[in-house]
């Protein structure tokens, strides 16, 4: 019998050791064979640079909060390993409450066209959020580090498979502070006006419980529907349109992400997100809490989107 309980004790002990040995170091999720993968780009990445960007020690990506610098280097460290050459764009950013100006700053990088090169798509992700309040610290894994990380994934995409029209990939700062970095980079566009046929922009991107995401935008730029009704059809999660008619009020959603910066400057837009969350501008918009199949679905879709976009005859 003594011998048996050594052998159970050590049966124990192997199995244990399976166990722990299934986990993976992405938070507290599960196993690397359970993460999605994608043949579109490094879903692994991509769920990684989602979770750097809402780590704690980011201090929820606020221009008031040191830790920004951090957040920076990350984003503009990751736009160049992605294969653009991102340059900053600086601005202030005016204080709510004080008399105090921050600076704020956008990165912006190009892909040249095969074909169109002097015509471009403006593809956008604000990487800023809300910092600490009240002690506690405001991660934003939706929002939006999920559409952050989705910029990465994308310049990587396009890198490989060059598009006919030109790109612009911008990640913007100070969107949470009344859309300030999309207001300066339109205000200062890097190419005229009029080459900019589309602008693309993700904000939460991440989860949905229904496996809804919305393309916002066909209500004012109806010539845009037939290719998102095409995309719909073999788009890997529930891809819906509408949250664009100003008869919606608050559920209108026009004008309340940096999309709203070109749509008053007449661009034409599409913008990809989900509808609020209970973990929405909350310290609990973790990313344990993000849906990586979902996630990784989303952005395929995105990417789908953006290439039906590009054979457009504009």
């Amino acid at each position: 019998m003594k011998y048996l309980g050594k052998y159970k004790v050590l049966l124990a002990l192997i199995v244990f050791g399976v166990a722990v040995s299934a986990q993976v170091g992405v938070g507290n999720r599960r196993v690397a064979d359970e993460e999605p993968r994608s043949k579109m780009f490094d879903a692994s990445r991509l769920l990684q640079d989602v979770q750097t960007l809402s780590s704690d020690d980011m201090e929820g990506r606020s221009a008031d909060r040191p830790a920004m610098q951090k957040a920076r280097a990350y984003v503009e460290r990751r736009l160049r390993e992605s294969g653009l050459e991102p340059i900053r764009q600086k601005f202030e950013i005016p204080s709510r409450t004080s008399t105090t100006v921050l600076e704020g700053i956008n990165f912006v990088g190009r892909i040249k066209g095969r074909k169109k090169a002097e015509k471009y798509i403006v593809i956008t992700a604000h990487y800023d959020h809300v910092g600490v309040r009240n002690g506690e610290t405001y991660n934003g894994a939706d929002d939006n580090a999920s559409g952050t990380a989705a910029l990465f994934a994308i310049a990587s995409y396009f890198k490989k498979h060059q598009p006919d029209h030109s790109l612009i990939f911008a990640a913007f700062d100070a969107e949470e502070k009344g859309l300030v970095g999309s207001r300066y980079f339109v205000a200062n566009l890097p190419v005229k006006k009029e080459s900019i046929l589309l602008n693309i922009n993700m904000d939460m991107i991440s989860r949905n419980d229904k496996g809804e995401l919305y393309a916002t935008g066909t209500f004012q730029n109806p010539q845009l529907k037939p290719v998102l009704e095409a995309v719909q059809k073999k788009a890997a999660v529930k891809l819906l349109l509408g949250h664009d008619d100003p008869k919606l009020g608050r559920d209108d959603w026009t004008n309340q992400s940096d999309q709203g910066s070109f749509n008053r400057e007449k661009i034409p837009f599409i913008y990809f997100g989900v509808e609020d969350h209970k973990d929405y501008h909350r310290p609990t918009d973790d990313f344990a809490n993000i849906q990586p199949e979902f996630y990784v679905r989303a952005v395929e879709t995105i990417i789908a989107a953006a290439r039906a976009f590009d054979k457009l005859d504009f």
